[in-house]
């Protein structure tokens, strides 16, 4: 399995798609604690500001990681290319691109700030969500 593992790793290399590994009999320990990491191979993944992490349940094999990460764990709403996103996303895109960069900028700051703040699992995911916009916009990628 770890050969499959990095590979899918290094198809994400460099994307907002994080795949890494510890090991959990030498340095890791502690963070292995955290995460109640018990056998292994564990994995386990976080995602839309999830800081307490999810077992993974799926297969092993390198098609079986790979369709999970494509399906749940890559951003599929874009900017310059809204047809995937929701009308709630394309609502806030079209609010977004009215302001200005400062103001954009302040969005950012302001749902950065609420990001470790105790919410239900559907606001803290349209948080995410519109972080992922603006993050959109302050790279370039959302200026058209």
């Amino acid at each position: 399995m770890a050969e499959d593992w990095h590979k899918v790793g290094d198809d994400y290399a460099g994307s907002s798609v994080l795949i890494g590994d510890v090991d959990c009999t030498a340095d890791g320990k502690d963070l292995c604690t955290k995460y109640e990491v018990r056998g292994y191979p564990t994995i386990k993944f976080f995602k839309d500001g999830d800081t307490e992490g999810k077992d993974y349940q799926g297969g092993r094999s390198y098609d079986a990681l790979k369709k999970f990460a494509e399906d749940e764990l890559e951003p599929k709403c874009f900017v310059e290319d809204p047809t995937a996103c929701n009308d709630k996303e394309k609502a806030y895109i079209e609010k977004m691109k009215a302001k200005s960069p400062d103001d954009r900028a302040a969005q950012v700051k302001r749902l950065e700030g609420m990001n470790g703040d105790s919410m239900k699992a559907e606001l803290r995911q349209w948080l995410v969500q519109r972080l992922r916009i603006l993050k959109q916009f302050e790279t370039g990628e959302g200026d058209l």
